[in-house]
């Protein structure tokens, strides 16, 4: 039993359904009372409890701590659930995905220091355990210690949720962790700063050579050493040991590991701030109100409206853009000028179920009003105290609560049955001031009603809340001994206390008789039945979340503090900041968000995973002014409400998004994406220059690093030989070298101009290494990568001299190489250039024939402006090598994507041929990615409106012209705006695509859809079970150009030649097969039937000609001409009968007699008899 002392095992002291064993002698027999007590002795016993709280207790277990206690004796595990089922955690925070189930004390290792972007979804964070009550008077640590577990310093551990869950959840102290942490983790994740002390030991230890630095085999040993790693894990020290070793020389330095560590680290952390990074649009909106008195209230209504209810009766409905749309008034002029006093209004809450809402007055009164137009419907009255603070919230179908709190800190509750009549009763009584009036006693005593009065606070309550999730009214008031209290409802019976009131009144009847309790009365719960929260200065404002298991309270002292409702000993943070008392709080667990509004009108959100303050804004900021009266967050216009002597609104910034069911990769557009052999990543860069890792074989996300560029777009990137290094180019003109594993800026490639670099490559010439760009200069910059060059800066090598002279006059958009030493790089207007890379010198040019009439038929200041006229379409945005064919000058060696949308074929040998051409869009897109497989055998291509295509080139164009086009085996759409980039990756038969919609996907070859980088649901590469086919993006499935081709659509076909097309062919069966396929498609014609049976487009169309409907088509245009001649037809060229019908006035026209009064009739069916 001692060690079961040390897991600290919490009770809840606000359970109900407790058992009473002293005096209840009508419960069982007394072997029952006798296993019942040693029950108890045994649980005071495991908890330590000293003989002041056992007696406090009374002898009092609930059904949850019989449970947990059966389950603590126990010496075997507890059952896992072997149906597959998750087990659901009591606490919000262990809400994260999983596919392993461990013990609460297991050691699950360290996690991750940063944001889950790309690790389970993010819900999972920092918590505490919490503090039994042996520990009342110390914080809950991060880390408890445990009897005979060792768990690694700065693991933490989700809260453990309270009795009521364990009594009906069997092993609930099991939790569930990530599914990549649950099955393998990362080495680097779970390395400490006691470990890292101990690797800087064994890397001077290890370093047998005195270079400073450790090998591969050396950094395995001392890895396996200091982490006691066994050899499963040792593809992940390779793969670790290949992100430090990024200039790929063979051996790694101690301050390379540590910037290694220390850079992912803090790459991590930065993406967690911008994950969680929120805004305001500022200043705030704001309308002037017409309200001659104080706001009270102001809250938001289902359809996303603002209702704001004054001092004086005055309602006002506003839109979320603060547009006045009606004012009403409960309390009329009229009505005020009958009374002495004016009506008070205190409060108000929405009853949406019923229609209706109530309001407290000052004349002790809780009134109803229908919510359509606001007439009165009944109220109750004669209160002992004024309602200051009103809750509404129903518990059932016809079942709901009533709850008020007055001056005398009193929390009143009226409990109604069967709603909807009670109503309808109560508003048949006699009107008082023209509304139904039911007094409370009546309320007291009803069938359907009961009436509770709970005497809670010593100062009057300043707000108060039932939830139903916990079956508890929580309440709070300035008063520091009763700042909050989380109560029941009715209370619990206890069975000793009223003997002894049993017994007491019978010793003393004979003296003088116990008056019987009432309605007027108030109670005070017992000490099992609520759970007081002491704060000092007292609690203003509070609120509670049942998803994320937390209270956050605020006060006079200025400080927010988060709670477990179930540890009021100590809260489990305070967050500061404020330098005014709180005055509205708000928990949006949805968005893990805490508002926060102090009297000095500053906004602050917090995180509630970190407790760490997103944003903090000002009134100079916001421009609000005047002093607050309330303040309300509407969760479905995502803004908080602020009212002073005008209501203002502060509007959230929403992040973009295109529809809610559209996973995005990227928050802007994603101009590249590169799959990573090395390592099975697939990077990506987006417009907002951040680069993110992903992991191929599930998709999740791995790392990510912004600013690779400061503010400018990422346009190109490439990797080197080894794979180690990414190198990215920008729209500011500078290329980057990454150790892209950890975000380390390795060296910056400068030019002299700060033009966008469009594409680049990685080049192995003559036993050297060169980074080739291509951008808006207009010139080829190469830039040597030479391993004892330490410098961070580096600028290009001297331009080739043909370059300058008779290189492109145009933007280059592309740039390919080929061994052994040939470049090709294509320009905006459509010219393209082979170059010799050892020479420097132009191999040949490649110019379209269309492109080399116009300039033969033309001079050259003409060929200049009708080439700038006609650039929209001539771009060619990727050129690529077929480099099998390189050596074969009979072949293409060359394939361009331009220009105007047609793949172009060339042979560069001899200046340069045409062999080929094909249309490379079906809907006139022109082409944008372009790759090859490795056999150069298949071409896939991309073009503008999201389409991908899959052509066999399998000996096109192999031995010579052809002017067949290659066979196209396949296309799909991908996206649904311009792809951008693409990849292959053969061995797993995948196809990644990147496009300006945001998003990255990953296609098979046959064109299923696997799934979108990002998305919630991984997938397992290896598993065609986990891909998303048959499904398709939604985006793709709803856009218009998604919808398959037809002939009728396209216009290629009539629609009488698709309807008779079978015909026509059973009429031809006997023909030969290729005059079948040669001959027209025309309408059949039979003569021998009728004269003409089928009638076609053309027909119709002569018939319209000959007949003259064209100046009075259409029925309307009929009417209009024969209003001014009721009785006279005009010739309109319709058939002689029509034109023949004649109309006369009526004779004799019958007399109208009307129908007698219903009051004189006797018998209605006596005229029918008659």
């Amino acid at each position: 039993m001692s060690d079961r002392k040390d897991q600290h095992v919490r009770f809840s002291s606000s359970s109900s359904h407790r058992t009473d064993f002293s005096g209840s002698t009508d419960r069982g027999t007394s072997q029952d009372e006798d296993r019942r007590r040693i029950e108890y002795d045994q649980l005071t016993r495991l908890l330590g409890l000293d003989h002041k709280k056992k007696d406090k207790r009374r002898g009092l277990v609930t059904q949850g701590e019989r449970k947990l206690l059966a389950n603590l004796a126990d010496p075997r595990p507890a059952k896992m659930p072997t149906d597959g089922s998750k087990i659901r955690p009591s606490t919000a925070h262990g809400k994260i995905q999983s596919q392993r189930v461990m013990g609460l004390f297991e050691d699950s290792g360290r996690p991750q220091t940063a944001a889950p972007s790309g690790y389970g979804d993010g819900t999972a964070s920092r918590a505490t355990l919490a503090a039994s009550p042996s520990r009342q008077g110390r914080a809950p640590t991060a880390r408890p210690r445990v009897a005979q577990v060792q768990q690694p310093k700065g693991a933490r551990r989700l809260t453990v949720g309270a009795v009521d869950g364990i009594g009906y959840q069997e092993a609930a102290h099991r939790i569930q962790v990530p599914a990549n942490q649950g099955q393998v983790m990362k080495i680097e994740e779970r390395i400490s700063l006691e470990h890292l002390h101990k690797l800087k030991y064994y890397f001077e230890e290890a370093d047998t050579d005195g270079s400073g630095a450790l090998n591969l085999e050396e950094f395995k040993q001392v890895l396996k050493n200091c982490l006691g790693i066994r050899g499963r894990n040792e593809e992940q020290i390779v793969a670790l040991f290949m992100k430090i070793d990024s200039s790929s020389d063979g051996e790694i330095a101690w301050d390379e590991f540590c910037t290694y560590m220390q850079l992912e680290y803090a790459e991590k952390e930065e993406a967690v701030l911008r994950d969680k990074d929120v805004a305001f649009h500022l200043p705030a909106a704001m309308g002037s109100t017409p309200h001659r008195e104080p706001i009270v209230k102001v809250s938001h209504t289902p359809d996303n409206t603002f209702m704001a209810l004054g001092q004086d009766g005055m309602v006002t409905f506003w839109s979320p853009n603060l547009d006045l749309k009606r004012t009403r008034a409960v309390v009329t002029e009229q009505q005020q000028s009958t009374r002495i006093k004016n009506k008070w209004i205190t409060d108000f809450v929405l009853m949406t179920q019923y229609n209706k809402f109530m309001i407290g007055t000052g004349d002790r009164e809780i009134q109803f009003y229908e919510l359509s137009n606001f007439e009165p419907y009944c109220q109750i009255s004669g209160f002992e105290t004024v309602p200051l603070k009103l809750d509404y919230c129903p518990t059932g179908p016809a079942e709901c609560l009533v709850l008020f709190g007055d001056s005398e800190g009193c929390v009143n509750i009226v409990v109604i049955q069967n709603t909807g009549e009670t109503l309808r009763t109560w508003k048949k009584y006699p009107k008082t001031e023209g509304i139904a009036s039911v007094n409370i006693e009546v309320v007291a005593n009803g069938a359907f009603t009961k009436y509770i009065r709970w005497k809670v606070h010593r100062d009057w309550v300043g707000q108060l809340r039932y939830y139903d999730d916990i079956r508890s009214v929580i309440s709070c008031s300035n008063h520091a001994n009763s700042a909050l209290v989380i109560g029941c409802v009715s209370g619990s019976t206890h069975v000793e206390q009223q003997l002894k009131e049993i017994s007491h009144d019978k010793s003393t009847a004979s003296k003088s008789k116990m008056p019987s309790l009432t309605y007027t009365q108030t109670r005070k719960r017992l000490d099992t039945d609520e759970t007081v929260f002491k704060i000092y200065k007292g609690v203003k404002t509070f609120d509670f979340s049942k998803e994320k298991n937390l209270i956050v309270t605020g006060g006079m002292d200025r400080i927010v503090r988060t709670w477990n409702p179930y540890v009021p000993s100590k809260p489990t943070g305070m967050l500061r900041g404020h330098n005014a008392p709180i005055f509205h709080l708000h928990i949006s667990a949805e968005e893990n968000r805490i508002f926060s509004v102090s009297t000095d009108k500053t906004v602050k959100v917090w995180d509630t995973a970190d407790q760490s303050c997103l944003i903090t804004v000002t009134a100079k900021s916001h421009k609000i002014r005047g002093d607050l009266m309330c303040c309300h967050y509407s969760p479905l216009a995502k803004s908080l409400a602020m009212v002073t002597d005008q209501l203002a609104l502060l509007q959230l910034k929403m992040k973009s998004s295109l529809n809610a069911d559209i996973v995005l990769s990227h928050k802007e557009a994603v101009q590249c994406c590169k799959y990573n052999s090395s390592f099975k990543q697939v990077i990506s860069c987006s417009d907002a220059s951040v680069v993110k890792v992903w992991d191929f074989e599930t998709g999740t996300q791995i790392f990510e690093f912004s600013g690779a560029h400061g503010d400018k777009p990422v346009t190109c990137m490439t990797f080197d030989s080894t794979e180690r290094r990414l190198i990215t180019g920008g729209r500011d003109g500078v290329l980057r070298i990454w150790n892209f594993n950890n975000g380390h800026c390795l060296k910056s490639l400068i030019k002299e101009n700060s033009e966008e670099v469009t594409d680049c490559c990685y080049v192995e010439l003559l036993r050297n290494r060169y980074v080739v760009s291509v951008g808006w200069d207009h010139r080829i910059n190469i830039y040597a990568d030479a391993a004892e060059d330490f410098h961070h800066y580096q600028s290009p090598l001297p331009k080739w001299t043909d370059d300058v002279a008779h290189g492109h006059k145009d933007d280059i958009l592309s740039v390919a190489s080929c061994p052994p030493n040939l470049l090709a790089t294509s320009a905006y207007d459509g010219k393209v250039i082979v170059w010799n890379m050892v020479s420097g010198h132009i191999y040949c040019h490649l110019v379209s024939p269309e492109l080399r009439n116009k300039s033969c038929s033309s001079s050259d200041d003409e060929d200049d402006n009708k080439l700038k006229q006609d650039t929209s379409d001539l771009s060619i945005k990727k050129v690529v090598f077929l480099k099998s064919r390189a050596g074969k000058k009979d072949a293409a060696q060359l394939i361009a994507s331009g220009p105007k949308g047609q793949i172009h074929f060339w042979n560069i040998f001899q200046g340069g041929h045409l062999y080929g051409l094909v249309n490379g869009s079906k809907k006139q897109g022109t082409v944008t990615a372009m790759i090859l497989n490795a056999s150069d055998t298949v071409l896939y291509t991309a073009d503008s409106l999201g389409f991908v295509y899959v052509w066999d080139v399998d000996g096109f164009c192999e031995d010579g012209e052809a002017p067949i086009p290659p066979a196209l085996i396949r296309d799909w759409r991908a996206h649904i705006q311009s792809i951008t980039g693409m990849d292959l990756i053969e061995e797993h038969n995948i196809v990644i695509t990147c496009a300006l919609d945001c998003t990255v996907r990953v296609w098979t070859l046959e064109g299923n859809f696997v799934g979108t980088f990002g998305q919630p649901d991984p997938w397992d590469i290896y598993n065609p079970s986990t891909y998303s086919h048959p499904m398709v993006p939604y985006d793709v499935l709803v856009d218009p150009l998604s919808m398959p081709s037809h002939p009728v659509i396209d216009r290629r076909m009539s629609v009488a030649d698709v309807v008779h097309a079978d015909s026509m062919e059973g009429s031809e069966a006997g023909d030969d097969d290729d005059a079948l396929h040669t001959r027209p498609h025309t309408a059949p014609n039979f003569s021998t039937l009728h004269t003409e049976l089928f009638v076609g487009d053309d027909e119709i169309a002569e018939e319209l000609k000959r007949q003259p409907f064209g100046k009075a088509i259409g029925k309307r245009l009929r009417h209009e001409k024969m209003m001014n001649a009721p009785n006279k037809f005009k010739d309109h060229g319709g058939p002689n009968a029509y034109q023949s019908l004649q109309c006369y006035d009526l004779a004799d026209t019958p007399e109208i007699i009307p129908p007698n009064p219903s009051a004189e009739i006797d018998d209605p069916f006596a005229d029918i008899l008659d």
